[in-house]
């Protein structure tokens, strides 16, 4: 039974980690509607908001449940790249396609807004661009919550008694993750309707399947049981393709 100086630093370590994530959430979020607004030269952009508000809503709902679920989650999550065992190969792709791809996406779309480079594109398509949107993000949300091993960075987690996941989403495809993320960036050039925002989704769509390929060989190499998962679910990204 742990003591109640242990019971009160557990809780200092929560209440330290809320105020963390509150704090990143407010940067992610000021940072994201500033480039896409500041790009796009106006505040009367419908897409924007929507896209800007929904992703928002998905960042501070995952990880607050997160939190409340298993803190130990968010802390690897935070602390993952400046462990020694993270690979050195992910800590060069996580910033391209965490930050920096979708940096260029904003701007792009905002740019094409601005000054009308693309045609217009109708609603209806919009509409079903967001819809393929949300499922991915719930997709990938949804892979958070079914891997308690779900990291920033590549690594095995040793130190946390790091399993294979094949539960939930994992049973489907080894990459849920990333296979939400894939769907979320082919249909976001859509629901902009920017045609040249589909050049950086592109390269971040590569991006992924770099980094799928790389840690899965990882994992197969270095993590007990994850060959003969692998046998058992064959697909990385996409059922029935790869």
């Amino acid at each position: 039974m742990p003591d109640k100086k242990s019971t009160e630093s557990n809780k200092m370590d929560t209440a330290a980690l809320w105020r963390v994530v509150i704090i990143r959430f407010m940067i992610t979020t000021v940072m994201m509607l500033g480039v896409l607004f500041l790009s796009a030269g106006r505040f009367d952009w419908w897409e924007g908001w929507v896209y800007g508000v929904s992703t928002a809503a998905f960042i501070i709902i995952g990880r607050s449940l997160l939190l409340l679920k298993d803190p130990d989650i968010i802390r690897e999550r935070m602390e993952a790249g400046a462990k020694d065992d993270a690979k050195p190969w992910d800590k060069k792709i996580v910033p391209f396609i965490a930050v920096y791809g979708p940096m260029i996406v904003w701007v792009v779309a905002g740019l094409d807004k601005r000054f009308g480079w693309s045609p217009d594109t109708s609603n209806t398509i919009q509409i079903a661009a967001f819809v393929i949107y949300l499922v991915g993000s719930l997709f990938a949300t949804w892979a958070t919550f079914a891997n308690r091993f779900f990291s920033s960075h590549v690594r095995i987690q040793t130190d946390r008694g790091h399993e294979v996941a094949d539960q939930g989403p994992y049973s489907v495809v080894r990459h849920p993750g990333y296979a939400g993320g894939v769907l979320g960036w082919i249909a976001i050039p859509f629901f902009f309707g920017s045609y040249w925002a589909a050049i950086p989704c592109l390269v971040i769509i590569i991006g992924y399947g770099i980094r799928t390929s790389l840690e899965d060989r990882t994992l197969q190499e270095e993590l007990p049981g994850y060959r003969e998962y692998a046998g058992r679910v064959r697909y990385r990204l996409l059922p029935g393709i790869w």
